[in-house]
């Protein structure tokens, strides 16, 4: 007999092995149509399948969003490598997973794919799709595998089934006449994955990711649940393209990049003023907090490294430097060590915690230089980083104050959409694990505390301690990682931090690692993408342009300029002799959220014509009350 345990408690009973496909069936006809995959004791299987043993299972259908896009994606890509089989014979096919958003599949062809290729390869997808055919799983030995794809050309097929680990089970999945290597699981047949794809584009991409290996074409593609996901991505894509902070950097002048300074940023001035407020914005707040700024060095002994274990995880992110001797200094790329050693300088006693060391430190990684990209992924940038010292009891209490402050901020910037994934222990790592069952068990409660809901991302912990990962949403829907909060039990030990406790005996402290922002120039990215570069007024670099239409009122426009200036606001002066609908226009292009127009009239009357961007209609005000409502409205969020 087998048993088979349904989601809601139901078992049914079944006198042979029985298929994901046949249990489907049964439970109804509806859902053996909607049915996709099954997961069985937590695996994913195919619906083909057959189930030999009690189990617990769960038919996956299209409204388990995850799995299905996950396994809809997948299918995309063994179709696509079918489709370009057909199309351009003797095209190897190398490896083709499913990734966010989409899939993609390596190729290893001499001529170049051109756009027309991928039109042409996104059309005979469509037509796989219709052919339905069945997908089905084989499982082959070992050397049949590799006589088979060595004999039909697949070398880089065979290289993979040879890697592979002794007696594990090799297998193949049949699609019509197109046979692919792959553990699968897979729809029941090609139909299953509906026509929600598009082919996106084709770049360069090396064997196994080794550029000492053969020069591979990868074609990515996006695929879908429906039609109406695919349209909206599609949109979020044209809306994100918009909203590059490249392009509108270089419109708004706010930054540049050059080859010259790899990964480092050239901040203009209005860019800077940007980097300025947050800066000023996020030291009131951490000392409202009661955090007590420091300053650490940039260059560091290898030994402190070597002590800490960032040398042996970061080593080939480091830029280092020879010294004197043997001596080999480390430009830091994260600030943890230094504040040990701040915290280490004189003897602290219990009633010195929690201790709350914050630094706007500037850091160094070696990037890849194809991993560069923008703000998004520099060499050299800021953290708004700090390290709470506590004792074991105090990470309650300092969990729930830091998430209050953590989405508090993220409000004033905009963000009212911030998800938390608890991140525990990855495969590699400092610590015992009964250090790590402590660690876990602090965090899991002190969030369960502050009242937030989350999700796991298992594995994914730091490597000294699990974490908490904040992600905000932006105003196209995209998620971004900036927050996180760690307990660390293990820093603490290699690097001898102590302190006295009410016993008169020597303690560990448990270090909390902290951020809000993650990076400057990061999140400078990700506010200029979510405004899509019209800054609240606060953060703009030129808040209001004092616009004349006649040389008349250039006087008043200055004292006007003047008195804006005086009440603190960021205001220019357009006095050139251009038509006011030409001026108007530029500075609406600049993004300025406010334009002052004064004629002979607002001169004579000491009033301004106000101009919101985004308005359509303008507002004449006396010039009091006009500089009143734009100094209330300029006023920080934490200062109002």
């Amino acid at each position: 007999m087998v048993a088979i345990t349904l989601p809601d408690g139901r078992i049914l009973n079944y006198d042979r092995p029985v298929t994901g496909g046949e249990i489907a069936r049964e439970i109804g006809p509806g859902l053996a149509k909607a049915a996709l995959c099954i997961r069985v004791n937590g695996e994913l299987w195919d619906l083909s399948r057959e189930i030999d043993g009690d189990a617990s299972i769960q038919i996956i259908t299209a409204n388990d969003e995850a799995e299905a896009l996950d396994i809809l994606r997948h299918d995309a890509a063994h179709v696509l490598a079918e489709a370009v089989k057909e199309l351009f014979p003797g095209t190897q096919v190398t490896i083709g997973p499913n990734i966010e958003n989409g899939f993609y599949y390596d190729f290893a062809r001499d001529e170049p794919f051109t756009p027309d290729d991928l039109d042409k390869i996104e059309v005979r997808m469509h037509g796989i799709v219709d052919r339905d055919e069945v997908i089905a799983r084989e499982v082959w030995a070992r050397a049949e595998a590799i006589a088979y794809f060595t004999k039909i050309g697949e070398v880089y097929k065979a290289e993979i089934v040879e890697g592979l680990p002794d007696g594990e089970p090799i297998g193949v999945y049949r699609q019509g006449d197109f046979l692919d290597l792959c553990r699968g699981p897979h729809l029941p047949s090609t139909a299953k994955l509906g026509h929600a794809f598009k082919l996106m584009s084709v770049a360069g991409a090396y064997w196994r990711g080794d550029s000492r290996n053969a020069m591979l074409q990868r074609i990515y593609g996006t695929a879908w649940r429906n039609d109406k996901e695919l349209k909206a991505y599609l949109h979020r894509l044209e809306e994100a393209e918009k909203r590059d902070h490249r392009r509108i950097g270089r419109e708004l002048s706010l930054f540049h990049l050059q080859e010259e300074a790899a990964g480092s940023v050239f901040w203009h001035p209005n860019g800077w003023v940007i980097y300025r407020e947050i800066e000023q914005y996020m030291r009131r707040r951490l000392d409202a907090e009661h955090y007590r700024e420091i300053r650490t060095p940039q260059l560091i002994d290898r030994k402190l490294w070597e002590a800490s274990g960032h040398w042996e995880k970061f080593r080939d992110n480091m830029y280092t430097a020879a010294d004197e001797g043997d001596r080999v200094l480390a430009l830091k790329p994260m600030n943890c060590p230094g504040h040990v050693q701040i915290f280490r300088q004189g003897l602290k006693s219990y009633r010195d915690l929690p201790l709350r060391l914050a630094e706007f430190g500037s850091c160094h990684r070696s990037e890849p230089s194809g991993a560069l990209h923008g703000l998004m992924r520099v060499r050299q940038f800021t953290q708004d980083d700090a390290h709470i010292f506590c004792t074991e009891d105090q990470i309650n209490a300092e969990t729930v104050e830091f998430c209050a402050l953590l989405q508090s901020v993220y409000r004033d910037f905009g963000f009212e959409d911030v998800k938390v994934l608890f991140a525990d222990r990855p495969p590699v790592r400092a610590g015992t694990d009964a250090t790590w069952d402590r660690a876990e068990a602090a965090l899991r409660e002190a969030v369960d505390t502050a009242g937030l809901n989350w999700s796991l991302n298992p594995g994914e912990g730091a490597f000294y301690g699990p974490k908490l990962e904040f992600h905000l949403t932006d105003a196209i829907g995209r998620s971004w990682q900036c927050g996180t909060l760690q307990v660390d039990f293990v820093l603490p030990e290699r690097l001898d931090a102590s302190y006295v406790g009410e016993d008169g005996a020597k303690h560990r402290p448990v270090m909390l690692h902290r951020a809000i922002l993650g990076s400057f120039e990061r999140f400078i990215a990700i506010l200029i993408e979510h405004h899509a570069g019209r800054m609240p007024l606060w953060l703009a670099p030129v808040q209001v342009v004092v616009a004349t239409i006649t040389e008349a009122a250039d006087e008043a426009a200055r004292v006007v300029c003047e008195r804006l200036n005086a009440a603190g606001l960021r205001a220019d002066l357009d006095l050139r002799n251009e038509k006011i609908n030409y001026k108007v226009r530029e500075h609406s292009l600049a993004k300025i959220p406010y334009i002052f127009v004064l004629g002979e009239r607002e001169a004579a009357e000491t009033t301004v014509s106000v101009r919101k961007l985004g308005d359509k209609q303008q507002e004449v005000l006396a010039l009091d009350r006009a500089v009143d409502i734009l100094r209330e409205e300029a006023t920080p969020p934490d200062q109002k």
